[in-house]
């Protein structure tokens, strides 16, 4: 998030670096600028106009209603708010225009949601979706840190932390986050149900399958969608190439497609492999690619930032 608030040049007049008690008085710098780790009631006090959250759900339960009560606009990167109906679900090249400014809380969507709608919601508008079955291909940074390290030190070898219960390397996990009582997971969930609010369409059907595999950034989905009306590939081309954030990358005569390697580091979200699905009418397969981190995180919240300051809604 700091670097990219420091790459798009968001107008900072003043930063307040956040974190628990036991960081307090660490420093962190910010455009060449050293600032040090204040705690969250001291942040509260004094009453920044945007707070961007990506501590957990716990601390954003704990503490998004209390910035919100002080008048700060949060910006929370946890699931903890996410499908509360007083809370927007936001990616701003789809739905920012539901923002007012008595929302005080604003919801980043999961990693793997902002991407998939972000490439179907162009379509969604034109063709009207009646069904997404997808599956994921999600990197370990979007575990965490720990994770990472885990992939690294099994790649050579090495013991070390655990992220997952069973090795990554060379391997692929079927389970991300907890399993429900429906038996799909979690994440699985949330794609689920994040996707209709998103899209603002609960008549959308969505399956999710999601899968962790030993990519170090960037998340990959095999996404099959059913359309009520038809539609002819050109246009669809033609659609997603127009699409704010969306980059086609789909050439088949020279092997050109989305791939975790060439996202990782970029904001846009990256479909290619692009086709008719001939088991059924009206179906189309694609292949979505993104970096985790930034648009599916970081680039996202600071985008709503950027949103809320440009309308006005915020003081």
């Amino acid at each position: 998030m700091l670097k990219i608030l420091e790459e798009r040049k968001f107008p900072v007049t003043e930063l307040l670096p956040v974190a628990s008690e036991k960081s307090e008085g660490k420093e962190i710098v910010f455009n060449n600028k050293k600032y040090k780790i204040i705690t969250c009631a001291e942040a509260v006090k004094q009453k920044p106009q945007v707070a961007l959250f990506s501590a957990g759900g716990s601390t954003s339960l704990e503490w998004a209603p209390r910035f919100a009560e002080a008048g700060t606009t949060v910006i929370d990167n946890s699931s903890a708010w996410r499908m509360n109906d007083a809370c927007p679900l936001i990616v701003p090249e789809i739905n920012a225009d539901v923002l007012q400014p008595q929302h005080k809380i604003i919801a980043n969507p999961n990693c793997s949601t902002i991407q998939m709608v972000l490439a179907l919601n162009p379509l969604h508008k034109k063709y009207r979706i009646r069904r997404i079955v997808v599956s994921t291909y999600q990197s370990v940074s979007g575990t965490g840190k720990k994770a990472v390290d885990q992939l690294m030190n099994e790649r050579v070898g090495q013991d070390g932390p655990k992220a997952y219960s069973y090795p990554i390397d060379l391997n692929v996990l079927p389970q991300i986050d907890v399993f429900l009582d429906n038996k799909y997971t979690k994440e699985e969930m949330k794609m689920v149900n994040e996707t209709r609010k998103i899209m603002r369409d609960d008549s959308i059907r969505v399956t999710a399958t999601t899968v962790r595999v030993p990519v170090k950034g960037g998340h990959s989905e095999a996404v099959n969608v059913e359309f009520e009306n038809d539609f002819e590939l050109d246009d669809v081309y033609a659609t997603l190439r127009h699409a704010p954030g969306v980059v086609v990358s789909d050439d088949i005569t020279k092997a050109e497609y989305p791939m975790p390697l060439y996202a990782e580091g970029k904001d846009e979200v990256f479909v290619g492999r692009i086709r008719r699905d001939e088991s059924q009418p009206k179906s189309l397969n694609l292949w979505v690619v993104a970096d985790n981190l930034r648009k599916g995180a970081a680039t996202n919240a600071v985008q709503i930032a950027e949103y809320l300051l440009k309308n006005h809604l915020i003081k």
